[in-house]
């Protein structure tokens, strides 16, 4: 049925005269539309990596298996390892040399890492900060390699550059071919507490205990792939890690009364396990609804007291995983519980000193077993065996299977709700990492924002899953504002390489999940994102993907154009600021205005396309309002328009007709960058509300401002822009009409 409201704009078109150009431009120019496609930004696709952002016919990735036996030298807080690498050569190109990663290096005396920062003379520091900074000697770290040999056990040829090491291969590694080596090395393990680092140990001055959180502890191969060949950038400290996927079989000997976790599978439980210990796993391995106490807090106090000589070795085995970490101690309690994912059952994990409860007893087998629920609904059911959290205090670090969290109680027990919560978002986002980079395995070196970003997003979304109201940091659109409205001196886009981002958490967590946030909320909304997302999560699991990969796929399997908001939200630091300029009231009259005879008198009416009777609206306190203009309309009054209706449509149909009372020409304006749909409440005089949303298209012809005409049935007491805070816009005292409430002008 035709409406009212569409007869007065055809009637009405006449009163948006486009503005006709004085003279020719005297020189061209580019096109920065900010709805351009990324055809300049994105690589070209290739049989690798397809236009769909999908793997390619030709994809490959490398593979690197491992057997390791380490031991721990508790003592002396040490590691002796013996490796051997299997590397299969995939590529179609020969290899000359491999590169492995010695990510130890950055612990080294001699490591650059400590002399790429500025470091400004404290003004003031605690007698022991002092003392670690100029009396001390350093700690003496990095990995000391005895030996590498190849299968035959000749030695190897190899050059060590601070955290990467080149091995020189006999002849060229063809394709399809494999080559095995192996490596003799040590290193000190560094005390995290007060040499940093993502792995290490703990010391308990109390107890005289330490528990070793132990990862990057093995040489490890380095990435080669189609985009780049060798990912061989130096590890600084922020980048992560970029490694390939293989077979692990690691044997880990430790003192003979440490409980330990690591990744894969344990091959020999009833060597490391006691009888009733056993018992107590066969019974969580049943248990879905809470978790079973597997090495209760009594036995973990009395093993803190017997520091044994003697040793015992605990067997892992792991199936396509890209990376491996340990975490050992006689202070650890032991929890697990089964979760059901996908017909078959997961086990989720807990290791922990008596310092960590009851907080980590209570809470962390139970958000471990969410997490990966909530994680599998969004991308795919958790393929590995087990996930373990790992208490470790003032860590946050993941790896395959296993990762470390904070939270920690007061020695009395007590905790507050930001400890409790604090520890819950660690544990979801620490165990989340499985899926990002763990599985869909981007490369950390590179680009942060792949995994960091991916994965807060995701932790947002089990956060709220597991409590409505929980105190989330990151995610909300309305969360990054700070960050994006900061001075553009300190800002860096999403797209910089890791080394190079100031504000890091902001940056490579915080605003890639706001983005996914605004995509998922107002951009695609919930079922065209899920799906996209899912198939992309589906499409590289197991694989490395890029960027592009993800922006490409993110497009294809939603048919949503996102190139605009890729460029503005990840290549730049321009930020979102859209306001209301101005609010005109229009009133339909039957006398011709003199905006219509000034344009009229210029232009023939055949050729304004405005021939014949026409329908007037007229602007509140233009040269053609008249105090008597002001009041609801009434078709019946406007001679052409009730003699239309009259003549085009049964009385029948004049009754359904929809009679809009009023008319408001809402101007925007965006003295922001980004360029964002405008989502718009309106308030009306009995006080109810309704909203539209305006897609981010409305801005493709002019970047500056744009009007909507609202022909509505009850007069407008209020319009807000962005009500939710849904577009991480900056500035909100633009976004409300009026500027203070006022009564409207209609009786």
């Amino acid at each position: 049925m035709k409406k009212i409201a569409t007869l007065l704009l055809l009637f009405s078109v006449s009163i948006a005269f486009a503005q006709q150009p004085n003279k020719i431009k005297e020189k061209g120019s580019v096109d920065v539309n900010k709805f351009r496609q990324n055809y300049d930004l994105f690589a070209t696709p290739n049989m690798y990596r397809t236009a769909s952002g999908a793997p390619g016919p030709e994809y490959y990735q490398q593979q690197a298996d491992y057997k390791i036996d380490v031991e721990l030298d508790d003592k002396n807080t040490r590691l002796y390892g013996v490796e051997t690498i299997t590397y299969h050569n995939n590529a179609k190109e020969s290899l000359d040399y491999l590169w492995i990663q010695l990510d130890q290096n950055q612990q080294a005396k001699n490591s650059n890492s400590k002399l790429v920062g500025s470091n400004k003379t404290d003004p003031a520091m605690s007698p022991q900060g002092f003392s670690r900074n100029y009396l001390e000697d350093k700690f003496d770290g990095g990995f000391r390699i005895d030996f590498i040999q190849d299968a035959a056990g000749k030695p190897m040829k190899y050059t060590i550059n601070q955290t990467m090491m080149r091995v020189e291969l006999p002849k060229p590694l063809a394709h399809g071919q494999t080559v095995a080596m192996t490596i003799k090395y040590w290193y000190n393990i560094n005390n995290y507490m007060l040499d940093g680092g993502r792995s290490g140990y703990e010391h308990f001055d109390t107890d005289g205990n330490n528990l070793y959180i132990i990862a990057q502890f093995y040489p490890r191969m380095a990435v080669y792939n189609d985009v780049e060949g060798w990912q061989n950038m130096q590890f600084w400290g922020s980048g992560e890690f970029a490694l390939p996927f293989g077979n692990f079989e690691v044997n880990i000997t430790v003192p003979a009364d440490h409980i330990m976790e690591a990744t894969g599978s344990l091959q020999n439980r009833s060597e490391v396990f006691t009888p009733a210990q056993l018992q107590r796993y066969a019974l969580a391995e049943k248990s879905y609804d809470k978790p079973v106490i597997v090495v209760t807090q009594a036995e973990a106090e009395a093993a803190e007291k017997s520091f044994s000589t003697q040793k015992k070795t605990w067997k892992f085995k792991a199936e396509n995983v890209r990376d491996f970490g340990i975490a050992t101690s006689r202070k650890f309690i032991y929890d697990a519980m089964a979760v059901k994912l996908g017909g078959k059952d997961v086990m989720a994990v807990s290791v922990y000193p008596k310092e960590g409860n009851p907080l980590w007893e209570q809470y962390s087998t139970r958000a471990v077993a969410h997490t990966l629920k909530s994680y599998s609904s969004h991308t795919f059911d958790y393929p590995y065996p087990k996930a373990v959290s790992v208490h470790a205090n003032d860590q946050g670090m993941e790896y395959p299977m296993i990762c470390w969290n904070w939270g920690r109680p007061e020695p009395d027990g007590s905790y507050s709700d930001r400890v409790k919560y604090g520890m819950l978002s660690v544990i979801i986002h620490e165990v989340g990492h499985n899926f990002f980079p763990m599985i869909v395995n981007s490369d950390e070196r590179q680009w942060t924002w792949m995994d960091e970003g991916l994965n807060t997003f995701m932790e947002y979304l089990a956060e709220i899953e597991w409590e409505a109201t929980f105190p989330v940091d990151r995610g909300p659109a309305r969360l990054i504002v700070p960050y994006m409205s900061g001075a553009q001196s300190g800002l860096e886009p999403i797209m910089t390489n890791s080394e190079s981002i100031r504000q890091f958490g902001s940056n490579a967590y915080g605003k890639p999940a706001a983005g996914l946030n605004i995509l998922r909320e107002t951009i695609m909304g919930h079922d065209l994102f899920d799906y996209a997302f899912k198939t992309y999560a589906n499409r590289w699991k197991f694989k490395h993907p890029t960027p592009e990969d993800f922006f490409r796929t993110m497009e294809d399997a939603s048919a949503v154009d996102l190139d605009w908001f890729i460029r503005g939200w990840f290549y730049t630091t321009d930020f979102n600021d859209i306001g209301i300029k101005e609010v005109k009231k229009y009133f339909v009259s039957n006398n011709e205005t003199k905006e219509v005879k000034d344009y009229l008198s210029k232009r023939r009416r055949r050729r304004s396309g405005v021939d014949g009777p026409m329908v007037y609206l007229v602007a509140e306190g233009s040269e053609d309002y008249t105090p008597e203009m002001n009041k609801p309309f009434d078709p019946k009054e406007i001679i052409h328009l009730n003699d239309y209706i009259k003549t085009h449509f049964t009385p029948e149909e004049q009754a359904k007709l929809t009679v809009p009372k009023y008319f408001y020409q809402v101007t925007f304006d965006k003295p922001g960058g980004l360029v964002m749909p405008i989502i718009v409440e309106i308030t009306y005089e009995d006080g109810t509300i309704e909203n539209q949303t305006f897609p981010a298209q409305i801005w493709r012809l002019n970047d500056a401002e744009v009007s909507r005409t609202f022909a509505t049935q009850k007069a407008i007491t209020k319009i807000v822009i962005d009500p939710r805070q849904e577009t991480a816009d900056i500035d909100l005292t633009n976004n409300t009409w009026p500027k203070q409430d006022t009564p409207s002008k209609f009786d």
